[in-house]
């Protein structure tokens, strides 16, 4: 038996073909009168597009009418359809939010307590924007309601602080280097997490 024939065709039978994109899904968490959200929204939309491993559509919190008794209204009913079929086939998350008295909007944890079985077992990468904390107080507690809803939050963060000063009149960053290198790092933890996640729920249902 030619042993070095065998071992020497090995390394193409190990090819694999390429990996399919991720499919993510960006929430943005605002819907106040005058909101800046929309603003970074379009920043973070533009890094997402940069990538060949990422497709990305939107879910905006201002846009949907989902009211607060979970009552399954036939307005609720018709508010969901429009959003939570983009939650149920999304990999991975990026969730924009602002900080609002030490926390995330109302608006925002109303959308996330209408669901469920969307989030479970998936990454979510979380984006902040504030004053001089710069939202992070918001993300520290999105991460305890991620975690009771069975989902991975990424260790990494972007956040602006005192944000309206960071972005110019055009919606461009003043000094990019930073935020760009931090959402790099960040996505890049997203998309492993994101890929590791979607295998594993393929090979057996996650059942947490």
């Amino acid at each position: 038996m030619n042993t070095a024939a065998t071992h020497a065709s090995t390394p193409a039978q190990s090819a694999t073909e390429p990996l399919e994109p991720l499919r993510v899904t960006l929430v943005v968490g605002s819907n106040r009168h005058g909101r800046f959200g929309p603003v970074v929204a379009d920043w973070l939309l533009d890094r997402l597009r940069d990538r060949d491993d990422l497709v990305a559509e939107v879910v905006d919190v201002a846009d949907i009418d989902l009211p607060t008794s979970f009552e399954p209204t036939p307005e609720a009913t018709a508010a969901l359809s429009g959003v939570t079929p983009k939650l149920a086939r999304a990999d991975a998350f990026v969730v924009l939010t602002p900080e609002y008295n030490h926390s995330f909007p109302a608006g925002l944890k109303n959308l996330v307590d209408w669901h469920f079985g969307e989030w479970r077992a998936k990454p979510v990468a979380l984006v902040s924007y504030g004053g001089l904390a710069g939202g992070l107080r918001a993300v520290e507690h999105l991460r305890q309601v991620f975690a009771e809803l069975h989902a991975v939050t990424i260790r990494d963060t972007v956040s602006f602080h005192n944000a309206g000063a960071s972005f110019g009149d055009a919606g461009t960053l003043r000094d990019p280097s930073g935020p760009e290198a931090a959402a790099k790092v960040m996505l890049d933890q997203l998309v492993w997490w994101g890929r590791a996640l979607r295998e594993a729920r393929a090979k057996r249902p996650y059942g947490g």
